[in-house]
């Protein structure tokens, strides 16, 4: 996840998800992922104190601040590199359950009242962000929050 000035997502030259401030995020969903780790992740994310208050401190979340948040679905993030010259994508869940968890992380995120842009699921999307920072904050539903 990175906090952001600006950031789009373009596929085949049209602009199909564009945000101005706030955080990108960019989602791999895993064999074994669940929809309460989708409802955790949004939880934490719409949650996160990242942004700075008046007196320079990271204090506030993405609501505080009136941020969005662009959310893009990124399967590389599961690509495992400790073998061999090419990744392994074996720990990336299968695509249709994939999107409906996607879709579910999406959804919780609208429901803590945050406007949420998209990317296209499985589409080849070019990404375009102003990290603002920089931030860059990994966040594994796999370790402990």
């Amino acid at each position: 996840m990175q906090r952001v000035t600006r950031a789009r997502v373009e596929v085949a030259g049209e602009v199909v998800g564009a945000i101005d401030g706030g955080l990108c995020v960019f989602v791999g969903v895993a064999e074994g992922d669940t929809e309460a780790d989708a409802v955790a992740l949004a939880e934490k994310v719409v949650g996160l104190r990242v942004f700075e208050d008046a007196e320079g401190k990271m204090n506030l979340a993405l609501a505080d601040v009136e941020g969005r948040l662009l959310a893009v679905s990124q399967f590389t993030l599961l690509g495992d590199v400790r073998r061999g010259k090419r990744p392994s994508f074996s720990g990336a869940m299968e695509p249709v359950r994939a999107a409906r968890l996607f879709e579910h992380f999406v959804a919780s995120a609208r429901a803590a009242g945050v406007g949420v842009e998209t990317g296209r699921f499985r589409a080849h999307m070019e990404v375009s962000i102003v990290n603002d920072g920089p931030v860059t904050l990994l966040v594994d539903t796999r370790r402990a929050f």
